[in-house]
């Protein structure tokens, strides 16, 4: 029989909890007599939008005051008392080990990822490399939940029930999608070197873009680095408006990226968002490969732009510094990601 309450952890990074979402909300739906309680950080929790009912989000600040083992401890003495009764830990790090320990102390079942660690060192490895496709984190999630005996059909589409967000929302930024105008975002950034796009490239790709009748391009980004180049960007081209001024939060953000045609993307949290609003992605490739299991969530291999480097992928998450030191991964040209960011929209209007 299916437990009353269920405790859900994935404490970061932003696009792992992001692809939590489509299972998450999958089994919230299948299971509604069920309460799933989702423990995450503060700046992740912002994108359980349209959640469930039965789902409720609760912050832990391991920066703060749940900080070490003391804290830790705290932190699953005040979950404790939502008097849950299963616990099912979706990231599996030293932070959830601990947890996970007190939780079995005080006799509530608990049920842990499998994130092939062993399969991706394969995958990875320098000189005995076994090239093969893994488990998607979406099924690797799904899993846990079957361990615990929900077993369901991940039926997940948008965080919209109607397709689309509140145009309303990011009316400071442009006016509504007028009929026959292309919205084209992109996402130039990502937090290790080996995931990015050079960035005169990339411009490079805006650049062209822009040329063309009834487009409109979205920058996004943040930090102030960021924020200068995407300025830039946005005074050289026509049609383009940066994201990265200022923080609009998530709200906004993924009502506009709702109505995009295409999104540009690294390897990054801004693939997941557009994932989990429908919207189809161009993703670049560098280190890291879509065989690691961290494809975005019903995104095609058609929108997978990468090279077919024997060295690739030669990093799980892209933080290993370049052992070629070049960096070939990354020496894609700008017209390839044109031409894909085409064929894609071709693609959806013959759907």
């Amino acid at each position: 029989m299916p437990y009353r309450k269920v405790l859900i952890i994935r404490l970061s990074a932003l696009g792992d909890v992001a692809m939590t979402i489509p299972v998450v909300y999958s089994v919230c739906r299948a299971y509604p007599e069920t309460t799933f309680v989702m423990l995450t950080q503060k700046v992740a929790s912002q994108l359980f939008i349209n959640a469930p009912r039965n789902l409720q989000v609760v912050v832990a600040d391991v920066k703060g005051r749940h900080k070490g083992f003391v804290g830790l401890y705290h932190l699953a003495r005040e979950v404790r008392r939502l008097s849950i009764d299963a616990v099912a830990d979706l990231h599996d790090v030293l932070r959830t080990k601990v947890l996970r320990f007190f939780f079995k102390l005080w006799g509530i079942r608990v049920a842990v990822i499998d994130k092939g660690r062993k399969e991706k060192q394969e995958l990875t490895s320098r000189r005995a490399k076994v090239l093969r496709p893994l488990r998607s984190s979406f099924e690797r999630y799904g899993e846990v939940f079957v361990s615990l005996g929900f077993s369901f059909v991940p039926n997940f589409v948008s965080l919209y029930d109607e397709g689309v967000g509140d145009e309303g929302l990011y009316s400071e930024l442009t006016p509504p999608k007028s009929s026959g105008e292309r919205w084209i975002g992109v996402a130039p950034f990502a937090k290790h070197k080996g995931k990015i796009y050079p960035l005169d490239r990339m411009e490079k790709v805006v650049s062209k873009l822009s040329e063309e009748s009834r487009v409109k391009i979205f920058l996004f980004g943040s930090g102030d680095r960021e924020r200068e180049i995407l300025s830039l960007w946005r005074e050289r081209y026509p049609g383009v408006i940066s994201l990265a001024d200022k923080r609009y939060g998530f709200a906004v953000e993924l009502s506009l990226i709702s109505r995009l045609d295409v999104m540009i993307s690294m390897d990054s949290a801004n693939m997941h968002l557009a994932s989990l609003v429908a919207v189809p992605v161009v993703s670049v490739w560098g280190a890291t490969h879509p065989y690691c299991g961290f494809l975005g969530w019903r995104q095609s291999d058609s929108g997978v732009v990468e090279l077919p480097l024997d060295c690739r992928p030669c990093s799980v998450f892209g933080n290993k510094p370049c052992y070629r030191k070049d960096y070939a991964c990354l020496e894609i040209a700008p017209e390839t990601i044109v031409d894909r960011v085409k064929s894609l929209e071709t693609l959806i209007k013959e759907k």
